[in-house]
């Protein structure tokens, strides 16, 4: 009897402007970007919610944890405008990264490129949407609501 190799989940790889892991256990996470959803994790023991996902939960322990797509829009808490950044994302400079609360949880992410700096202001709704990056990799990016 021989026995299979099981080949790894290396999905994540597709994630962001430079992936520093391909393999997590929330790897699905990036078949719903490639469909245009972003998602979180909510426990089902103690109803945390939780993004980036998870596949465990950090205040009950559990394992128990089911998918949940990040819809609406979320209030701007706080951004930044880098001029400076770690090598690999230097060729994306100038880019802005925030801070949106959706109540429940919090999502960080960049503000899409699109939006002029002007425009944005804290306390203003923003969305979170699937972004595709010119490269092929995806990620997700905060748009005015």
């Amino acid at each position: 009897m021989t026995k299979q190799k099981k080949e790894a989940d290396i999905r994540f790889g597709k994630f962001g402007t430079v992936s520093f892991t391909a393999i997590t256990k929330v790897n699905d996470f990036i078949d719903y970007l490639e469909n245009g959803k972003v998602m979180a994790t909510r426990c089902n023991t103690c109803n945390t919610t939780f993004f980036p996902p998870r596949a465990d939960c950090c205040h009950c322990l559990s394992s128990d944890v089911a998918w949940q797509e990040v819809t609406g829009s979320g209030k701007l808490v706080s951004y930044s405008r880098l001029k400076f950044a770690p090598i690999g994302f230097d060729g994306d400079l100038p880019y802005c990264i925030a801070l949106l609360d959706y109540g429940d949880y919090r999502v960080f992410g960049r503000i899409d490129s699109a939006l002029e700096e002007s425009d944005i202001k804290i306390g203003m709704m923003m969305t979170t949407v699937a972004n595709k990056l010119a490269n092929g990799q995806l990620n997700y990016v905060f748009n005015k609501a």
